[in-house]
């Protein structure tokens, strides 16, 4: 793994990768939303959500190997002696704190998605259609389509201040 990022910040290269990841998550997202809500496209929604999926999965195990055992911790990440800046004290504890809330959204994410997907996998038949499972998949659906959105959003604030304000 990369040890510097692509970004221009101080931060490594998976977690720049993952930033972009998280900026294209939501247009791609709502496009599928579009395709099944609007043009009910109901196999183009498969497919997407299928491939957000996969890419999500394999980048944030990526993620999560480069960040605890290439780089030593999102704190090592962030107080890199190459950096331009470091943060006090202070401000790392509210860097903490941004971070903690974007966790509580992105450890729920993958386990919320998976079970939506493992539903429809199972509730849908091939090519998918609208049936008995509708309901309960509309429910898994919005929550997961929440859940992505507000785990994006919070890591972008994450980003931002670990990396990018200037205090």
């Amino acid at each position: 793994m990369l040890r510097d990022g692509f970004l221009g910040n101080h931060a490594s290269f998976m977690l720049d990768f993952v930033v972009v990841a998280l900026v294209l998550i939501v247009p791609i997202l709502l496009y599928s939303l579009y395709a099944v809500k609007v043009r009910h496209q109901y196999g183009t929604h498969r497919k997407l959500q299928l491939l957000l999926g996969s890419i999500l999965l394999i980048a944030v195990a990526l993620f999560e190997v480069d960040l605890h055992f290439v780089q030593g911790g999102w704190e090592a990440v962030v107080r890199k002696p190459s950096a331009e800046r470091q943060l006090t004290s202070e401000q790392f504890a509210q860097v903490r704190t941004v971070l903690r809330i974007h966790l509580i959204f992105a450890i729920s994410t993958p386990f919320l998605w998976a079970v939506t997907i493992a539903a429809a996998l199972r509730g849908f038949g091939y090519p998918p259609a609208p049936g008995a499972h509708s309901g309960v998949h509309k429910f898994l659906g919005w929550a997961s389509a929440v859940d992505i959105t507000m785990t994006s959003v919070t890591g972008l604030i994450f980003y931002y201040f670990a990396f990018v304000k200037s205090f």
